[in-house]
C-alpha cells in the first residue's frame, strides 16, 4: 500500500522513440484570454451538442453554451466572457463537420457563479456532477467521463488505473500536472475510488519521469492516506500509455477484442483527466481550460501553455514567441499518433494536449517502396497484428479477411509505420481497414 511498485507484466512489441521532452522543466503558464474563441459542439466520443446560445447573447465564464440529452456526451461551457457572434459550421481536422460558438471576448473574465466546492452526498451526485463538469478523457481520447464512470451493479471493478505515461515524443503536459498538482491528482483518485467503491488505484508513471514518480510518492506518504494507491513505475517504451497496454502492465489482464476495460474489473483515466474532476469538486469550474505543450522546431519559445478552450493555434503559438520559420506541418498532439491540421485558424478542443509546429527536416517523408515481408510491424505491434496483411486485404477491401485478423483491435499506434524499411503508411491503411470492416458488419 502506498509504494513504488514494478509491473506485473511486459507487453510484447512496441517502438524505442526518441524522447524529445524539451519542454519537461517548462512549468504552465497561463494564456491570457484571446478577444476570440472558437468552440466547436464536437469535443467528445459520441452525439454532438447543439449550441444552447444565440447570435448577440453575453455569455460568462462556465456557462453552458452546447449540450444534449444523449447519453454519451458532455456539455461545452463558455471559457471567456463576452458576447456571440456567430454560429457557423467548420471543418474539424478528422475531415467532420460540427458547428462551432464564436464569442468575442469582453475582457471582464467574468464567471457564471463563484468559486465554490461541489456538494456530494450519493453517488448518484458524483456522477451527475461529473457530466456537470464537462470533462471528457483529456489526454486525447475524448471519452465522456460520466459515461466511464457509469458501471452497471452488477459489474465489479476491483482496480483504478491512473494513466501517467506520457510515452509520445515531445509532450510533456501530463508530466507538468504531476509535478505541479499531485494532491490534486492524489485527492481526485481518492474520490473516484470512494463513490464507486474501488478497493485500489494504481498510478503509473514511466521510468524516465522520476521527479513525478518521487512526487506522487511523496505526497502519498505526507496525506498518510488510508487508501490502497500504489505507483508504478512503467517501462520507458512506446506505446506504454495505451490503455490496453497499461492494463496488461499494472494487472496481466487483457481487454477482449471489442470489449471494456470493466470488463475484466478496470476502469482507467488520464493522470490530467483525474486532477481536473478533483480541481471541479474543489471549485465548481468546468473544463474551459487546457494544459497543453507547445512545440517544434519552428517553435521559438517552445513551453507548457495553459490556454483557454476555443483558443485558436495562431494565438496559442503567438503567445509562445511566435514561429522562428516556416513549419512544414502543425500537428495536434505528438508525432505519432497526432493529427496535422490544414489551417491556423483551428481552436483547441477538450482532448488537445499538445500543439507541434514542425520542421522540413523533422517531417522528412520518404517514398512508399513495396513491402519486403521482413515482418518488422508484426514484431512490433503492441496488440500481436498482421499490419502488412491487414494493408493487402484493406487495398482489396475484402472485409472478411480484416474481420479475421482482428483489425477493430488495432489502437492506430504507429509503431509499425515508425519500423517500417519501405515507409508504408500503415496507419492510413489500418483506418481504412476499420472503416471497410464497419461498413460490411452494417450491411
Amino acid at each position: 500500500m502506498n509504494s513504488v511498485i514494478k509491473p506485473v507484466a511486459i507487453i510484447k512489441g512496441g517502438a524505442k522513440v526518441p524522447h524529445l521532452k524539451d519542454t519537461a522543466e517548462s512549468k504552465g503558464v497561463l494564456m491570457p484570454s484571446p478577444p476570440l474563441v472558437i468552440i466547436p459542439m464536437q469535443q467528445h466520443i459520441g452525439a454532438p451538442c447543439k449550441p444552447t446560445v444565440k447570435p448577440g447573447d453575453q455569455v460568462l465564464v462556465g456557462q453552458v453554451i452546447g449540450d444534449t440529452d444523449a447519453f454519451v456526451a458532455a456539455p461545452i461551457h463558455s471559457s471567456v466572457s463576452g458576447k456571440v457572434k456567430s454560429i457557423s459550421t467548420i471543418l474539424m481536422s478528422n475531415g467532420s463537420y460540427c458547428d462551432a460558438i464564436h464569442i468575442e471576448n469582453d475582457g471582464n473574465d467574468e464567471h457564471i457563479k463563484p468559486s465554490a466546492p461541489v456538494e456530494i452526498n450519493s453517488k448518484s451526485d458524483f456522477l451527475s456532477s461529473v457530466r456537470d463538469s464537462g470533462i471528457v478523457g483529456i489526454g486525447g481520447a475524448g471519452f465522456p467521463l460520466h459515461v466511464k464512470l457509469s458501471v452497471k451493479p452488477d459489474v465489479k471493478i476491483d482496480t483504478l488505473l491512473i494513466n501517467g505515461a506520457e510515452c509520445e515524443p515531445y509532450i510533456t503536459s501530463d508530466y507538468r500536472e504531476i509535478v505541479e498538482n499531485p494532491e490534486r491528482i492524489i485527492a481526485g483518485t481518492e474520490l473516484v475510488m470512494k463513490h464507486l467503491n474501488i478497493p485500489r488505484a494504481v498510478i503509473g508513471i514511466e521510468s524516465n519521469k522520476p521527479r513525478g514518480i518521487e512526487a506522487i510518492e511523496k505526497c502519498l506518504k505526507e496525506r498518510n492516506s488510508s487508501a490502497d494507491i500504489d505507483v508504478m513505475e512503467l517501462m520507458s517504451s512506446y506505446p506504454q500509455g495505451a490503455e490496453k497496454v497499461l492494463i496488461y502492465s499494472a494487472t496481466g489482464r487483457n481487454v477482449p477484442v471489442g470489449g471494456l476495460p470493466s470488463e475484466i474489473g478496470c476502469i482507467v483515466m488520464n493522470i490530467s483527466t483525474v486532477s481536473k474532476l478533483q480541481h471541479y469538486m474543489m471549485t465548481g469550474i468546468p473544463l474551459v481550460e487546457k494544459r497543453l505543450t507547445i512545440s517544434g522546431g519552428a517553435v521559438d519559445e517552445p513551453k507548457n501553455v495553459v490556454a483557454p478552450i476555443g483558443s485558436t493555434i495562431k494565438d496559442i503559438l503567438e503567445f509562445s514567441g511566435g514561429l522562428n520559420s516556416e513549419p512544414a506541418k502543425i500537428l495536434f498532439g505528438g508525432p505519432m499518433m497526432g493529427i496535422s491540421q490544414y489551417s491556423m485558424d483551428m481552436p483547441i478542443t477538450k482532448q488537445n494536449n499538445a500543439i507541434l509546429a514542425l520542421t522540413e527536416k523533422q517531417t522528412l517523408q520518404r517514398p512508399e517502396e513495396p513491402c519486403i515481408r521482413c515482418g518488422r510491424c508484426v514484431h512490433t505491434c503492441p496488440m500481436s497484428l498482421m499490419p502488412m496483411f491487414i494493408d493487402r486485404y484493406a487495398r482489396n477491401g475484402d472485409a472478411e479477411n480484416l474481420t479475421k485478423l482482428g483489425v477493430t483491435n488495432c489502437m492506430e499506434c504507429g509503431s509499425c509505420a515508425y519500423v517500417c524499411p519501405s515507409n508504408r503508411n500503415l496507419v492510413q491503411y489500418m483506418k481504412n481497414a476499420k472503416i471497410i470492416q464497419r461498413k460490411a458488419v452494417k450491411k
